[in-house]
C-alpha cells in the first residue's frame, strides 16, 4: 500500500516542518462530502498539539456535524474576518490575523472555496499560498471533483457542473497527500444516518449527487489521482526530478471552435501523465487581428490562456499566415511529440475544396502523435 494511504505518524509529518523554509502543505484529498476530511484533519491537529506544535484554525467548516465539531477541542482558532456584501455579513478566514500571529501550522479547510468579494484574495487556495510563503505550514482539505482537470470528467460521470475548481498545480503543491477513503456503500449510510447533511436534505441528496454511481465513479477518480501523483513522485525521487522522458505536448488553441476548455483539460491530463510539459498555442492570423475581432472573441481567448496556466501549461500566442504552417514550425522547433486539436464542424461538403487542417498536420508531422479531443460533456459551458 502506499505510503500516503498507510496514515503516516504525526512524527513524519512533524519532521516537515523542522526543516522549514517555505511553509510545508499537507492535503486530505477525498471523493465527497462526508468522507471525514475535516474530522481527520482536526485529529491531525489534536496530535501535532499534544507534541508541542503550534497549531491554530485558520478556517474550520463543520456543517453541523457533532462528530467533527467534537475534534476542535481546544485548538485555537483565530476569529474570522467580517465582510460586508449586499447586505449580508459573511464570515471568511483572517489571512493577515494568522500571519501576524505566524503559528507553526494552520488548519484551513475546503481548499477550493470562493472568498467573499472584498477579501484578500478571490479563492482559499491563494490564501494558503499566502501563508506557505509566510513560512507558515498549513493542512488542508479538499475533494476530488474540484481539480480543474476533472471538470468535464466529473459533469460527464455525475451531470453536476462543479463551480468552484483548484487549479492542478495546487495538488502538486502539497508535499504530503492522503487519500481519505470510504466504500459508497458506508458513506452512503452516513448520509441516511444524519451524519453529513440534515434531515431534509437526505432524501434529495440520495436521490442526486449521492447515488452509488456518482459516488463509485468520484472514488475512483481519487483513487486514481492519489496513484499517480505517487508513482510520479516516486518517479521524481529515483531520477533526481529530471524529465522522466523527451514527450512535449501541444495543444492547439482556436478562437472560435466549440469545446476549447474541454480540449485545454486533455491536453493537461495527458502531459500530466505523460511527465511531460505542455504547451498551449494561439496562431492569430491576419483576419484575427485584434483590430479585427470582436471584444467578446478576445475575452474568450484571454480567458483560455488564463485557464492554460491554471492547469499548469504555457500559452503561447504567435502570427502567422498559415494555422498549419505556424503550428508545425513551433512543433519541430520545440520537439513536439503529441499534438492535441478539437473537433471541428466543418461540413462534409469542404473536402470538396481541399484537405483539412487534420490532414495537412498529420502531413507536416509525420513523427508526432496527433489526438483529437473528442467532444465534452452535454451540457457543457465550453
Amino acid at each position: 500500500m502506499p505510503d500516503d494511504q498507510r496514515r503516516l505518524p504525526p512524527e513524519h509529518f512533524l519532521s516537515l516542518i523542522r526543516q522549514r523554509q517555505r511553509g510545508r502543505l499537507k492535503i486530505y484529498l477525498g471523493f465527497a462530502a462526508g468522507v471525514g476530511k475535516t474530522y481527520e484533519m482536526l485529529q491531525e491537529g489534536q496530535r501535532l498539539k499534544r507534541q508541542g506544535v503550534d497549531v491554530v484554525i485558520g478556517m474550520i467548516e463543520t456543517h453541523g456535524r457533532a462528530e467533527t465539531a467534537a475534534q476542535i477541542g481546544d485548538l485555537e482558532q483565530v476569529p474570522r474576518r467580517k465582510i460586508e456584501y449586499r447586505g449580508v455579513v459573511l464570515e471568511e478566514m483572517d489571512v493577515d490575523a494568522i500571519l501576524t500571529r505566524r503559528p507553526a501550522v494552520a488548519l484551513v479547510d475546503e481548499l477550493a472555496h470562493t472568498n467573499a468579494p472584498g477579501s484578500r484574495n478571490a479563492k482559499r487556495y491563494q490564501d494558503v499560498e499566502d501563508l506557505l510563503r509566510a513560512g507558515i505550514n498549513v493542512i488542508s482539505t479538499l475533494n476530488i471533483q474540484h481539480l480543474e482537470s476533472l471538470y468535464d470528467l466529473v459533469e460527464k460521470a455525475t451531470s453536476v457542473k462543479v463551480k468552484e475548481r483548484v487549479p492542478d498545480y495546487v495538488l502538486g503543491l502539497a508535499d504530503q497527500l492522503v487519500n481519505v477513503d470510504l466504500s459508497a456503500e458506508d458513506l452512503r449510510e452516513r448520509l441516511v444516518a444524519g451524519k453529513i447533511y440534515p434531515e431534509e436534505r437526505v432524501q434529495r441528496s440520495l436521490e442526486n449527487f449521492f447515488t452509488q454511481a456518482n459516488l463509485t465513479r468520484l472514488r475512483e477518480f481519487a483513487l486514481e489521482e492519489i496513484a499517480h501523483r505517487l508513482d510520479r513522485r516516486r518517479s521524481d525521487n529515483e531520477e533526481g526530478n529530471m524529465p522522466s522522458g523527451s514527450a512535449r505536448v501541444m495543444v492547439c488553441l482556436s478562437s472560435r471552435g466549440p469545446g476549447v476548455e474541454h480540449v485545454l483539460r486533455k491536453g493537461s491530463r495527458l502531459a500530466d501523465r505523460l511527465s511531460a510539459p505542455w504547451y498551449a498555442v494561439y496562431i492569430e492570423t491576419p483576419r484575427e487581428d485584434l483590430t479585427r475581432i470582436a471584444t467578446a472573441t478576445q475575452r474568450h481567448i484571454n480567458n483560455n490562456l488564463e485557464l492554460v496556466q491554471k492547469l499548469g501549461g504555457i500559452p503561447m500566442k504567435f502570427k502567422g499566415t498559415d494555422v498549419v504552417s505556424t503550428i508545425a514550425a513551433f512543433a519541430k522547433e520545440y520537439g513536439i511529440s503529441h499534438v492535441v486539436l478539437g473537433r471541428t464542424r466543418r461540413p462534409w461538403y469542404h473536402r470538396w475544396f481541399g484537405q483539412s487542417v487534420l490532414d495537412r498536420l498529420l502531413h507536416a508531422l509525420p513523427e508526432a502523435d496527433v489526438i483529437v479531443a473528442g467532444a465534452a460533456a452535454a451540457g457543457s459551458s465550453d
